[in-house]
């Protein structure tokens, strides 16, 4: 059977079809695939609802290279602190930032506050090409000791810090924890990846997939060559976690993907891998869903069920 987009996310996808441009971007073009971001995000933004009871604070952090990277402090002003938290990696394919996808995650992170209680540190790493590996994965792992270090004053206990992101931030929180585990730094108390951008060796397309993909191949030949600048045998598994020989020692793992994901054979396997290893392993598949579904199509009852086992892991910390 051809694979079929969820009837209500296809829905929620044609709502979005005036924002998105028909021709895709070639192959490499960074730029314009920020354009069409910015322009996508321009569109939908009316719709975004208006999320009450959370409160944002601004931070700077120093980076090892002299730089400063903008920290987003949420927290909810309806609930009582519960005393845990979460770092919170944004996707982007390494190559948007909150430049362009700002109000898509100022909206994200205010559900999951609101929903949940648990406070989010969102952290406006620096993205590829202009800032390649290893600075957008040293940039979030300084976020996650700046959330240890400044923990007391935020009212936070440091052992029940998660680490949580979604496409290429989800790749980034994966390889966050390997970083932490191999440098022996801060406990993570969880890694909750949302459809995670794991694996540079993207696979040869599928004719029957390709035109439901909403990241396509190119964007992610894109992105990684972005990221990685050049071709290299050696990847390092902080760039590319499904590089990474021992996944044995992590935290304890939440994923979902779709099945019409670019990300789902890498995404699965890396399941499997990490329940093989020891690591207690959550893992969700949804039919007929494609990357980013939950953001595209937030009324789909799909969508609704992904958030709220997002949110069951947030309390669950």
């Amino acid at each position: 059977m051809a694979p079929q987009l969820d009837p209500e996310v296809a829905a929620g996808l044609a709502a979005l079809a005036p924002t998105r441009r028909e021709d895709p971007p070639a192959l490499g073009d960074v730029a314009a695939r920020r354009r069409n971001a910015r322009r996508m995000v321009k569109g939908v933004s009316a719709l975004l609802p208006q999320i009450p009871g959370v409160e944002v604070r601004h931070f700077d952090l120093p980076a090892a290279d002299g730089a400063t990277v903008p920290l987003h402090w949420y927290r909810s002003t309806a609930l009582a602190a519960p005393g845990s938290a979460a770092l919170y990696l944004h996707g982007g394919g390494m190559i948007l930032g909150l430049g362009e996808l700002g109000a898509l995650y100022d909206t994200a992170a205010r559900s999951y506050v609101a929903a949940s209680g648990v406070p989010l540190l969102l952290v406006d790493y620096r993205i590829a090409p202009e800032h390649p590996h290893p600075t957008p994965v040293e940039d979030c792992y300084q976020a996650l000791g700046w959330l240890v270090d400044n923990a007391d004053a935020l009212g936070v206990d440091p052992a029940r810090i998660a680490v949580m992101g979604d496409s290429a931030g989800g790749g980034l929180a994966a390889a966050v924890c390997l970083l932490a585990r191999d440098r022996a730094g801060p406990a993570i108390a969880a890694q909750v990846l949302a459809y995670p951008m794991l694996d540079d060796r993207t696979p040869e397309p599928d004719p029957a997939l390709v035109p439901l993909l909403t990241w396509s191949h190119d964007d992610n030949r894109t992105g990684w060559a972005a990221l990685l600048g050049g071709a290299d045998p050696d990847v390092s598994p902080y760039a590319a976690p499904a590089r990474a020989h021992d996944l044995s020692g992590l935290p304890p793992a939440y994923i979902d993907v779709g099945d019409l994901d670019l990300f789902y054979e890498q995404d699965v396997h890396f399941a499997d891998r990490l329940a093989a290893a020891g690591v207690p392993t959550e893992l969700h598949v949804h039919p007929g869903c494609p990357h980013a579904f939950e953001m595209l199509a937030p009324m789909a009852a799909v969508s609704v069920r992904v958030m709220a086992d997002r949110v069951r892991r947030l309390r669950s910390l």
